[in-house]
């Protein structure tokens, strides 16, 4: 026994983050800019090409759409490439599609650079949130994904209002230039700081890759993802018309509140990257509930101003608190392929993206209002909180089948050796 005077024993400190987890934080930002600033550039690129703006939103459709086919597509083509070149050559191209918008002399073309845009943003992701997992215990998986994330977050807080600032003083074109010139300093971090990883002694094979996809916790933490990031989604696309048209606010208080928004991810992912390594399913439980809640009462109370400008604040908080979880979850169960995990993560969240804004729009030309995607994205969300309880019992169960199997371990061997 310990003498009386000895003392406790410390806890063990919390890892230090890597400086080059801060890097891809800040390539993820460049990124996110660019995925979401069209929203507030869709007229003058609308008059600027002359089409029509629902033909300018089809930009943003084709990023979404080519997030989801990227990131597997990327992840499977530069497998056994060393990461920190596939890293280099994904933003570099990234950055060099930024500029083939800035220039494009017709709509074609622009559309064409956000497609290659996409498809290296995508790829970008998979590999770097690989990449970050890397380079961390396992316990500090969930906070090394927070900071990737913290970079979507701030480009949702800074880099998007920035974007519609610049298009509306400058032209939409220097947005698209503003972006290359953070793609450039991101590739400049990337260069020096991100280490280069050796490659695995055995070389992945795809085959052997792919077969994460038949593990029913794979698809559920796919369902579950893609389900919560469509429900916010679904809401958070028609937030702006929810503003002006329901709530009777001002067209100036839309970016206010989109900010609000974007301010209440960054917390949200503060907090749960830091809760998430312990209690990952707590996490996702408990946000995903959250968020089902907020949406309800977005619903009921869309005529409130007050209680709509909150309640966006909250969903920024409550959707972007499980999004370390979400990532984390598919590296829990897919970590036999960690950069289809990567990949598979980002496809889900783009798909719900997708999808969702896809059933707020339907619902909206059902004629059931600006209110109704609220109502749309809480029914998805409540699926979300269904399949996220589904993957937590099954996982209790075969935890419970492991224990029992080793308990009878033993008394096996003791039979055996009294019998021999």
């Amino acid at each position: 026994m310990p003498s009386p005077s000895a003392e406790p024993t410390p806890a063990p400190a919390p890892t230090r983050m890597p400086l080059a987890v801060s890097v891809l934080g800040l390539s993820v930002f460049a990124l996110g800019t660019s995925e979401f600033m069209l929203s507030g550039l869709l007229q003058p690129i609308a008059e600027d090409m002359d089409v029509s703006i629902p033909q300018a939103g089809l930009l943003i459709s084709a990023f979404a759409i080519g997030m989801v086919v990227g990131a597997p597509l990327l992840a499977v083509a530069t497998l056994r490439l060393p990461r920190k070149t596939t890293l280099v050559a994904l933003i570099t191209v990234f950055g060099l599609s930024q500029i083939a918008g800035a220039l494009a002399p017709s709509y074609g073309i622009l559309f064409a650079s956000r497609v290659v845009s996409a498809l290296a943003c995508a790829g970008f992701w998979a590999v770097g949130a690989a990449v970050a997992v890397a380079m961390v215990p396992a316990d500090s998986r969930a906070r090394a994904l927070a900071v990737m994330i913290g970079g979507l977050s701030i480009a949702n807080v800074l880099g998007v209002p920035a974007g519609a600032f610049l298009g509306e003083h400058l032209g939409w074109r220097s947005a698209f230039w503003a972006v290359a010139a953070a793609s450039a300093i991101a590739l400049v971090g990337v260069v020096t700081r991100i280490p280069h990883l050796p490659l695995p002694e055995t070389k992945p094979r795809l085959r052997q890759e792919l077969t994460i996809y038949r593990d029913r916790q794979v698809l559920l933490a796919i369902t579950v993802t893609a389900l919560a990031a469509g429900g916010v989604f679904c809401a958070f696309s028609y937030l702006a018309p929810l503003l002006t048209d329901v709530s009777g606010l001002d067209e100036a208080w839309v970016s206010g509140v989109l900010a609000l928004f974007g301010i209440g991810a960054l917390i949200g992912t503060a907090i749960g990257g830091r809760v998430a390594d312990a209690h990952l399913f707590g996490v996702l439980l408990t946000g995903i509930t959250a968020s089902t809640v907020f949406l309800v009462a977005l619903a009921l109370f869309a005529a409130v101003p007050a209680a709509t400008v909150t309640l966006a604040f909250l969903l920024g908080v409550s959707a972007f608190y499980t999004a370390p979880a979400l990532n984390a979850r598919m590296f829990d169960v897919a970590g036999a392929a960690p950069t289809l995990a990567g990949a598979t993560t980002t496809a889900a969240f783009n798909l719900g993206n997708t999808g969702g804004p896809w059933l707020g729009g339907t619902v909206i030309d059902a004629g059931l209002g600006y209110a109704s995607p609220a109502w749309a994205g809480a029914a998805m969300a409540l699926l979300a909180v269904a399949t996220a309880a589904l993957a937590l019992r099954l996982t209790r169960a075969r935890k419970s089948r492991v224990v029992i199997g080793a308990q009878a371990a033993p008394s096996k061997r003791r039979t055996y050796d009294h019998q021999g």
